[in-house]
């Protein structure tokens, strides 16, 4: 094997969910080089490639779908506040979670929805309708946690959306439109 496709394996093996662009940051090569020994290694078996939520991600195999699926969702710098939230604080509802991490309801629906939908946090609804958040998979959840750190363009997208969320909320609050 190559000392190309070594590199780019041990990359993925060290950054879980990393996904194309990011990788292409982070080395030395071309992008054309690289998506030539990723398509080698995903057919060799020794990378597994799943789209998740617009972007294409890349892991070891030994990671299975809940886990890639968490993985992917953990590379965002505000489901990680949640989640680490979460561990921490369950169970709550939806609205201390919003205002204690400071960020829109709206921000944390859009990143709940994903949460839920990949089996990582529980909505419960109380006999009032009322809703409360718990992690699905505590004991899974938290060993993931250390595998991923969001990458500063990540981040920037997530603060970036948090602050537009933000502004938009208090003008819907003030009735301006």
């Amino acid at each position: 094997m190559s000392d190309t496709r070594d590199q780019i394996r041990a990359h993925v093996r060290s950054n879980a969910g990393i996904h194309f662009n990011e990788l292409v940051r982070e080395s030395a090569y071309a992008p054309g080089q690289i998506q030539y020994h990723i398509r080698r290694l995903i057919d060799a078996g020794d990378l597994v490639r799943e789209e998740c939520y617009g972007q294409t991600h890349y892991y070891p195999p030994a990671y299975d779908a809940w886990e890639r699926g968490a993985l992917a969702l953990f590379r965002r710098e505000t489901v990680r506040e949640v989640v680490v939230y979460l561990i921490e604080h369950e169970p709550c509802r939806p609205a201390t979670v919003a205002e204690d991490l400071e960020i829109a309801r709206s921000t944390l629906e859009y990143h709940l929805d994903h949460l839920v939908e990949r089996e990582i946090v529980d909505k419960t609804y109380d006999e009032r309708n009322r809703v409360t958040l718990s992690l699905a998979n505590p004991e899974r959840t938290a060993p993931l946690l250390s595998d991923v750190t969001p990458t500063v363009p990540d981040r920037l997208v997530d603060r970036f959306t948090r602050l537009v969320d933000g502004l938009l909320e208090g003008t819907s609050s003030s009735g301006q439109t």
